[in-house]
């Protein structure tokens, strides 16, 4: 028989090897197979020459294995939350508690899982440019810079939002993007802001005002939405005119600074002479004040004293005439050069030429010297040469 029919080799090929079965493999064998091994391992009942000891062993791998799992799997439910996080505790999906800083535990997954959000980080949203920390640079983004004004304006606006997360439930739960709900919120608030307030203002002097407005009213939009979030504080970055009309506005705010120049320099004069004008005021007014306590000083002087005189003149009225007449042509006569003498029994007036005996020769033929100085009253007195000249005189005139 060919070694090729059937039962002509007694199954096997050419070189005496039996030939292998290429049937499909018997399933129902394997798994029997399986379950065999695997029950001996477990302590099963497969395998019947295992012993006792081996099914025992088996059992007690089986007990630690499930026991070492359960450890592991509860011991992975330990957390830790860092200073200003807060950990929102998820269980089936379903917020079940709120944890602080620390050590915590939960359910294990799959049951519960933990959510970290960060309460202390101040973060920034960027409205009308967005900045690239890594190159240093920045781009527009017009569709949010540019916006108008109430007096039918173009202006382009750049704002940086601080916010801080105040509500960790809120935030992760109301909103599904927080940023871009930022974005939005602050874009409709700032532009309601614009809208109401001129060019020139929100150009100029109106720049902290614009951004105070828009940081109250995106707060009260958020908390509308329950975002959960606070804005820290609004900053306007920028703020221009479009690009055509750039020239006339730098020309129109170099004017308006030219103003503001001016009227600085007018207030510092008005403020330097404005003192010195009040200062001269006051000084005529204290001098006149000084003058008319002086004039009324004297006036009561002069009134109390001839009120001492009048009544000096009712007691003795001869000797106080008599000595009202003598200070009176002392007085008169004392600030002047010529001496008239009136001799009680002489007819003549005796004429006295001080002026001439003074500065010349005297009657006596005697030189009169001018004193070194003359006395407080303002007369000239002649040196004792003069006083003879004058009693030689007055005595070769019978006296």
């Amino acid at each position: 028989m060919a070694w090729n029919e059937p039962g002509g080799s007694g199954g096997k090929d050419p070189w005496g090897q039996r030939k292998r079965d290429q049937g499909p493999p018997d399933l129902d064998q394997i798994i029997r197979n399986l379950r065999r091994r695997f029950g001996g391992l477990f302590g099963g009942g497969g395998g019947g020459g295992r012993s006792g000891t081996s099914r025992h062993m088996g059992g007690i791998s089986f007990s630690a294995i499930a026991i070492a799992a359960v450890a592991l799997w509860m011991v992975s439910g330990f957390y830790v939350i860092r200073q200003g996080q807060r950990g929102v505790v998820l269980q089936f999906g379903r917020n079940v508690a709120v944890t602080q800083a620390g050590l915590h535990w939960h359910i294990p997954f799959p049951v519960a899982r933990v959510d970290k959000v960060n309460v202390q980080k101040v973060q920034t949203v960027q409205i009308g440019y967005r900045s690239s920390s890594s190159a240093g640079t920045s781009s527009k983004v017009q569709d949010e810079s540019q916006m108008l004004t109430g007096d039918e304006n173009i202006v382009d606006i750049e704002l940086a939002i601080q916010y801080k997360i105040k509500d960790p439930v809120a935030y992760l739960f109301n909103v599904r993007d927080p940023t871009e709900t930022i974005i939005q919120a602050a874009q409709s608030a700032v532009r309601e802001v614009v809208g109401q307030d001129k060019m020139n203002f929100v150009l100029t002097d109106g720049r902290n005002v614009v951004a105070q407005d828009t940081q109250t009213m995106l707060q009260k939009i958020l908390d509308r939405y329950g975002c959960g979030i606070h804005i820290v504080t609004v900053q306007m970055q920028d703020a221009r005119p479009p690009q055509q009309v750039v020239a006339a506005f730098e020309d129109a705010v170099k004017a308006r600074e030219d103003e503001k120049r001016v009227e600085n320099e007018a207030q510092a004069y008005a403020n330097d002479i404005i003192p010195r004008a009040e200062g001269a005021a006051a000084r005529t007014v204290l001098e006149a004040q000084g003058y008319r306590a002086s004039v009324i000083a004297h006036a009561q002087g002069d009134a109390s004293r001839f009120g001492q005189v009048v009544t000096q003149y009712d007691r003795a009225p001869e000797v106080t005439r008599e000595r009202l007449y003598l200070q009176t042509m002392q007085k008169v006569l004392g600030s002047t050069s010529k001496v008239f003498v009136d001799l009680p029994h002489g007819d003549n007036v005796i004429y006295l030429p001080l002026d001439r005996m003074v500065h010349g020769k005297g009657a006596g033929g005697a030189t009169a010297t001018v004193p070194p100085a003359a006395p407080a009253g303002g007369a000239v007195q002649p040196d004792s040469d003069v006083v003879n000249s004058i009693s030689g005189a007055l005595r070769g005139r019978g006296r």
